[in-house]
């Protein structure tokens, strides 16, 4: 930050300083941009660089040039010294964060560093032993899996403490530059395009036509799937924003990658289990709020299902968690971490990495505090990401009643999963990035004076204030919509009863129900009856919510005679909260979280909105397409 005398100098020279610093040019970032050079692609330079706040040394993070002069913005960059192995415009802070950490910490008048790695010893020891004390005593009554991938998580997190990743993440690039990148270096840039969505598609025709039918899950209707597919893509590409900046490398991989984790999920026992346990860790973490709930009031009450007490009280608790978690700085590392893989990847930004690895596990709420303090920053372009991603899956909390119903856990995590790359693609194609992102590529994280916090237990006294400050928008903003949706409804039904609309009543969802008819089709319903009746469901979840037509699906008599692949479809088609009283939540919180965005947000929520919605049924389509026999994907409760 400047001295007192810099700051004098600047005013008589009549500098410019935002009042955000956030904002100011020397804290921002270098990164790839479409209408920049392609000097991150060439130079390799993928790694997130982080502040401990934006009153840093502005030597750390050099000035970005957002200049858009021909003569200067497309001029090719010289990268001699960088091929002859000589510096380049890598910014580096000297130390890995974890070094720098421990290198501040003191215990008892002794740095931290010098008895770091007895410590993580002991911590090895410890859950070496754990895990081989579980194989020995549940060798017959538990998974392995689990335990293994949690003993090897800690185990590579401990080595890479006093082993640099460099080592890795070198081998790792000098074996994709020398394999992968030499095949796509051949290919025209042109063509690169069409090349990439040609393997897609044979990808997804080998996955889905080779295996072998089974009841009505015959190759007509995986094709009819395939094609609804192709179909809503292009119908967002034919309504996008901004059809000319489409990224289609985010588009392609983000619907390959739905496929791809669709097989491993459906059709590997371990991709289940991996998923279904950080599913059910996540709705264990969040139903921790019920004690305090149940301290203020009764044990009785805090059992009630209902979303005043089972899901506020957890959204709190959330919030109050994470301001912790910023504290301590694990955050920051899980941000860096996820952004820098889905950057190269599928070149979206870290905070719409964070918040779509994210979502399915912990909530479309919770989600959003874990980039809170880029919210004021985002583009309308992240903002719309973060909205559809919300839109498009459920929560670890609300995934346990839903199994409750009958419904098979697999069929639930699976497509929440699936929807994390979709809502990636679906948001891009109807909302392209044209503009400056703060975390694409590398990422400065802003410094959040306003929630200081002088120690843990005062970053958790913050996040539970914040927390019942959204809470209680969410709650408004929930009641005021569900009452509207009540308003029009009645009005509805009133004008339908003078031209003898009594059978069923005139309804948003009525109305709705016969616009997703074909939508049905789509999906690859079997066209036996089932077309309305899936339709009506997936009209229930948006007009309502996903709880009223996973109910409905599971107890209404009017659902039994739906075929095995009809239930799958519709599984999977109502697994997300993109419901309109889920837009009083996105709004609420966001608008809690950036004030001065409001009006951004609302103004994107109904387009977020739909393409949420339509992201899940792309996951209904990759179900009708991945899966081959559905009676073990869906259990319907036996009637007493």
């Amino acid at each position: 930050m400047a001295d007192s005398s810099e700051q004098a100098a600047a005013a008589v020279e009549g500098v410019h300083h935002n009042p955000d610093p956030a904002l100011e040019p020397a804290h921002q970032h270098h990164h790839q941009h479409k209408h920049h050079s392609a000097r991150v692609d060439a130079a390799g330079h993928d790694d997130a660089v982080y502040t401990e706040g934006t009153n840093m040394d502005p030597t750390l993070v050099p000035a970005q040039d957002h200049s858009h002069d021909k003569a200067r913005a497309h001029t090719p960059p010289d990268y001699s010294d960088h091929e002859k192995g000589g510096r380049t415009d890598v910014v580096r802070t000297g130390l890995d964060s974890d070094e720098v950490g421990s290198q501040r910490r003191w215990y008892f008048g002794i740095p931290y560093r010098f008895f770091r790695a007895a410590v993580h010893l002991v911590i090895f020891l410890l859950f070496t032993g754990w895990w081989i004390a579980s194989l020995i005593l549940h060798r017959d009554d538990k998974n392995w899996v689990i335990p293994f991938l949690l003993w090897l998580a800690i185990s590579i997190r401990l080595f890479f403490f006093h082993v640099p990743v460099r080592f890795l993440s070198n081998a790792i690039k000098w074996v994709w530059a020398h394999t992968a990148l030499v095949v796509y270096d051949r290919v025209p840039p042109r063509l690169r395009t069409p090349a990439g969505a040609l393997v897609s598609i044979a990808t997804v025709l080998v996955g889905s036509f080779v295996s072998e039918e089974s009841a009505d899950n015959t190759r007509e209707n995986r094709a009819v799937s395939l094609f609804g597919m192709l179909v809503i893509i292009t119908v967002f590409w034919a309504t996008s924003r901004d059809r000319s900046k489409v990224n289609w490398r985010t588009v392609i991989g983000g619907m390959l990658g739905q496929y791809i984790i669709g097989l491993f999920v459906l059709r590997t026992g371990v991709g289940y289990d991996i998923f279904k346990f950080i599913a059910d860790r996540a709705g264990d973490l969040l139903g921790f709020a019920h004690e305090g709930v149940a301290f203020l009031t009764s044990p009785e009450v805090a059992s009630l299902p209902y979303f005043f007490f089972g899901v506020i009280p957890a959204i709190i608790f959330f919030i109050a968690l994470v301001q912790v978690f910023y504290y301590i700085g694990f955050i920051q590392w899980f941000i860096k971490k996820v952004a820098t893989f889905v950057f190269w990847a599928l070149n979206a930004s870290g905070a719409e990495a964070v918040v779509a690895a994210a979502t399915p596990f912990i909530g479309q709420g919770e989600s959003a505090m874990l980039v809170r303090p880029f919210v004021p920053h985002m583009t309308n372009a992240e903002l719309h990401q973060v909205m559809t991603c919300g839109f498009a899956t459920i929560s670890g909390s609300v995934l346990v009643g839903y199994i409750g119903l009958g419904l098979n856990a697999e069929a639930l995590v699976s497509s929440c999963i699936m929807s994390i790359p979709a809502s990636l693609a679906i948001s891009k194609l109807r909302y392209p990035e044209t503009e400056e992102t703060l975390t694409a590529g590398r990422v400065v994280i802003p410094d959040d004076d306003e929630h200081k916090a002088e120690n843990a237990l005062h970053a958790f006294a913050n996040g539970a204030w914040l927390g019942i400050k959204i809470g209680g928008t969410i709650v408004a903003s929930l009641l005021c919509i569900l009452a509207a949706v009540g308003l029009v409804n009645g009005l509805l039904t009133w004008w339908g009863h003078y031209i003898n609309i009594n059978d069923p009543t005139l309804t948003l969802q009525t109305i709705l129900s016969y616009v997703f008819y074909p939508v049905a089709f789509l999906l690859g319903v079997p066209r036996d009856g089932d077309l309305l009746k899936v339709a009506k469901l997936i009209a229930e979840k948006v007009i309502t919510n996903e709880y009223n037509a996973f109910t409905a699906l599971a107890n209404d008599p009017y659902y039994e005679s739906l075929s095995p692949r009809s239930q799958l479809i519709a599984t999977y088609a109502l697994c997300g909260f993109g419901n309109i009283g889920s837009l009083g939540i996105q709004i609420g919180i966001l608008s809690q979280l950036a004030p001065s965005r409001g009006g951004d947000v609302s103004r994107l929520a109904l387009s977020a909105l739909i393409s949420g919605v339509f992201s899940t049924l792309t996951s209904a389509s990759v179900a009708g397409l991945v899966v081959t026999t559905q009676l073990s994907h869906f259990t319907r409760p036996v009637s007493s």
